[in-house]
């Protein structure tokens, strides 16, 4: 059946109800061979591997250290707490504070500055991994928020609560990159004036955690035990202050809202070989669980690191396709930037059933971020240090490679569950 978008007269009419019920025997067809062919696939991809180099006995003395940044009792060390006040600094330390602070203002406007600042350190120094994998994770923050504004997502929640899911999103990003990229720019610092600047770390109210780790890191470049460090640190410290505050807890993450991003696989992470090309990537279950999303996290930058196709091909597409949060950055066959039309009433699921591209006139719109939120001004950090006791630690273990990863047909029936959901709203009302 060729595919045409109905219009608002054609809400009620049978035929609409009957082109979505078509399209339900298909959805379940292609789950079969979204695996086989997934399989198949990472089969293709999974080789050569790529040595992570981790050391066990250079983690097992990392561990030992921060074991006694650890407080003796239940209140927090007061050595730490007075840490960013003490610490010595000679005029050129106050003109790299006063840099590095401006640097991150400017960069921190929206998750299109903070996706391309990423890309920028690692391109400088490729032994920091994590600037990679943040890079490619950032991104995929960006097209999670534009879903809330495409096509397939616009009439599945109320306005107000995209905004809430937006603001979740928004927050993760810019929090994450408020404390990770000082860290980033103290490392390329340190590069350009040949000494280590890590005792400036305090400065930036970064976690006591992270100067072992910068300060072997300075000494050995075991760039592996500092993205696994870096990926412990940046969930701990998002936990407290977005996952489970009040507001995030009471507006978006009890919501039956929320859960449809999962049911409908907006919970993927994705990495793109190539415009247009297969898809690599994981599916997190339980983002409230910290656990779930540090080893998420390590399953990741196993994936990126430790596969040289995945590097390979990741590192191709970031370097020729700017990110602007537009799904139509990976896949322009089937997602465009340009609105086309009435919305209300499109039915979607069996043209992404029976086409693999769509026609230019018939393409999903998946806006840039920019023009579907703007830049948005995030509010005061709380100062705290979440390094109050050792369960982090057990996190400090070698990365693994996942075995099933190619994600571009599980990623597409994704999208075609939710382009169902879609219809059902669509044809209801």
């Amino acid at each position: 059946m060729t595919f045409t978008r109905s219009d608002s007269s054609e809400t009620n009419h049978p035929g609409s109800f009957l082109q979505f019920v078509r399209s339900i025997p298909g959805a379940a067809l292609e789950v079969w061979r979204g695996k086989q062919a997934a399989w198949h696939a990472s089969s293709q991809l999974r080789h050569p591997i790529l040595d992570l180099n981790w050391n066990a006995d250079t983690a097992a003395v990392l561990q030992a250290e921060v074991e006694q940044l650890l407080p003796t009792t239940g209140r927090p060390s007061p050595t730490r707490n007075i840490q960013a006040q003490s610490a010595l600094v000679c005029e050129e330390d106050c003109i790299v504070l006063e840099e590095i602070k401006a640097l991150t203002r400017e960069q921190n406007r929206s998750n299109v500055s903070r996706t391309a600042a990423y890309l920028d350190c690692y391109e400088q120094c490729p032994e920091l991994h994590w600037a990679l994998l943040a890079h490619m994770v950032s991104r995929n923050g960006g097209y999670h928020m534009t879903d809330l504004q495409s096509d397939l997502m616009h009439n599945l929640q109320s306005q107000k609560d995209r905004e809430h899911m937006y603001r979740l999103l928004e927050r993760c990003n810019a929090l994450i990159f408020q404390d990770a990229y000082p860290q980033l720019q103290l490392y390329l610092y340190s590069r350009r004036l040949g000494r280590s600047c890590f005792h400036l770390l305090s400065h930036f109210h970064v976690s006591a955690f992270m100067t072992p780790f910068w300060e072997r890191f300075w000494l050995e470049r075991c760039s592996s035990i500092l993205s696994v460090a870096l990926i412990i640190n940046e969930q701990n410290y998002i936990e407290s202050r977005v996952v489970q505050h009040p507001y995030f807890q009471k507006e978006v993450l009890t919501k039956p809202a929320f859960h449809l991003h999962n049911l409908a696989g907006l919970n993927h992470i994705v990495f793109p070989l190539g415009q247009g090309d297969g898809l690599a990537g994981r599916v997190i279950e339980h983002f409230g669980k910290l656990n779930e999303r540090i080893q998420f996290g390590k399953g990741l930058y196993a994936l990126l690191f430790g596969v040289e196709q995945v590097l390979q091909q990741v590192l191709a597409f970031a370097r020729t396709v700017p990110h602007s949060g537009s799904r139509a950055d990976y896949w322009p066959g089937l997602f465009t930037t340009y609105p086309s039309g009435p919305r209300d009433h499109n039915l979607y699921a069996e043209a992404l059933l029976s086409e693999e591209w769509l026609p230019k006139d018939q393409r999903l719109y998946s806006p840039e971020l920019l023009a579907a939120w703007g830049d948005t001004p995030y509010e005061p950090i709380t100062r705290h240090d979440w390094l109050q006791t050792r369960d982090c630690l057990g996190y400090l273990t070698s990365p693994r490679r996942p075995w099933l990863f190619e994600m571009s047909h599980e990623h597409r029936y994704g999208m075609l569950k939710t382009a169902i959901a879609h219809d059902v709203q669509a044809i209801i009302h």
